[in-house]
């Protein structure tokens, strides 16, 4: 696949690529949610390039509050995330989204990070942390300030436990400090922002790159990273400079 424009080339083929995006809204299906109205823009960006695509919406689940992969056996009566959980296990790309509330993530983003942490022991099939070589990225929605606080606090949480995260992997819009409209209400000028587009557009592709070139590497070479190892006495090429 190519397409030359101003001197750039697009390569690559992402046919093979999976990406699931995870909405942190506080409003159930079918109530319209700004924050999905964002990801369909990179949604439809992957689809084009043949990426297999899902969409789910945490509040739309019951999924329980903890940190362990089934909140059942910890005094839960029921938990949605050990059915959810493989969709995360399938992807090559993981997109956090969410709205801002009081200037920070909403609870369903944070209950989202919270249950991906209960897999950071986990173990992939080459010995690494399970999320290695999953690539990371955020979306924020909102009509205050707050995008960059909340994507810092994502997708440092993401590669905390093992997401690759590549440059510029956050978008966002807000509107006008104060009560005002929300990204897809009519008037509000959040489809038409060429910042947020812009943003979103990059985020995307950036995403598609880094997750193609890990999986044609292999993922992450596993050399200095395997907990397993360390725990049995290799050390890496570390040195204690106390015994030098």
């Amino acid at each position: 696949m190519s397409d030359t424009a101003n001197g750039t080339t697009k390569t690559g083929d992402f046919s093979d690529l999976k990406a699931v995006f995870f909405n942190g809204t506080l409003k159930k299906s079918p109530e319209a949610s700004n924050t999905q109205g964002l990801i369909e823009i990179s949604r439809r960006l992957m689809e084009k390039q043949g990426v297999a695509t899902r969409v789910i919406r945490t509040v739309d689940h019951d999924i329980a509050s903890g940190v362990y992969p089934d909140m059942r056996e910890h005094g839960w009566a029921s938990d949605d995330w050990p059915a959810l959980y493989p969709a995360v296990q399938d992807a090559d790309i993981v997109v956090v989204a969410g709205p801002i509330w009081l200037g920070d993530n909403s609870s369903q983003t944070k209950k989202l990070i919270e249950r991906l942490y209960a897999h950071s022991g986990e173990l992939n099939s080459k010995g690494q942390w399970a999320f290695y070589p999953k690539v990371g990225g955020c979306l924020i929605t909102g009509n205050e300030d707050g995008i960059k606080h909340c994507a810092m606090d994502v997708l440092y949480s993401l590669q905390h436990i093992g997401f690759t995260i590549p440059p510029q992997a956050d978008a966002g819009w807000i509107g006008a400090v104060g009560p005002g409209p929300s990204y897809l209400d009519e008037g509000s000028g959040g489809p038409e922002s060429d910042f947020t587009n812009r943003n979103t557009t990059f985020m995307t592709w950036n995403l598609l790159h880094l997750a193609r070139m890990l999986k044609d590497a292999g993922g992450i070479p596993a050399y200095g990273n395997l907990p397993d190892e360390w725990k049995a006495g290799t050390r890496f090429d570390f040195e204690n400079p106390e015994y030098r």
